[in-house]
């Protein structure tokens, strides 16, 4: 089983932010492979279906994104096996650049960081760069909407880090 978690913030006022980039990856997975997120279950949103012959389990934890960790310890608990990827915005890439790695450290990220304190660095990860504005802090800046200007930009993005892991569950 592949575990796909896209990392983001719950709740209407989260829904176009930098910090649910995660989200909006896992969304298009979800119409790209024809899985419903249907089931609130491990303190996430899921949805479980078949994808080219591989068994997909698409995932939005409902912790918000500083407590990641607790969904994911849930996930491996019950599926020890499992290859696990996670998508998550990125403020140290520049907008709409995507970045792969098999594994590594959380970096600047507190969701990643959530995540190694409960199940160490052995996922990997797709990161979909954000930039960063000096002038804002940067809680502020992760947290707010993406101008329509770059609208554009980042749905090419998310496509862009969509069948990138698609390529990696089935290539």
């Amino acid at each position: 089983m592949v575990i796909i978690v896209g990392l983001g913030n719950v709740g209407f006022q989260y829904r176009n932010t930098f910090h649910n980039m995660g989200f909006k990856v896992v969304d298009y997975l979800s119409a790209k492979m024809g899985i419903e997120i249907n089931k609130e279950k491990y303190k996430a949103l899921i949805g479980q279906g078949s994808y080219l012959g591989q068994s997909v389990m698409l995932v939005k934890p409902t912790t918000f994104m500083n407590h990641s960790g607790e969904c994911l310890a849930l996930l491996k608990q019950k599926n020890k096996e499992a290859r696990i990827i996670v998508a998550v915005d990125d403020i140290d890439l520049p907008k709409g650049k995507i970045r792969y790695r098999e594994r590594g450290s959380s970096g600047t990220h507190n969701g990643l960081r959530s995540i190694v304190e409960y199940i160490g660095e052995d996922f990997e990860r797709v990161r979909v760069g954000v930039g960063r504005d000096p002038s804002v802090n940067l809680a502020d800046y992760v947290l707010s909407n993406i101008k329509p200007e770059d609208k554009e930009l980042f749905e090419k993005a998310v496509i862009e880090a969509g069948e990138l892991i698609i390529s990696k569950i089935t290539g």
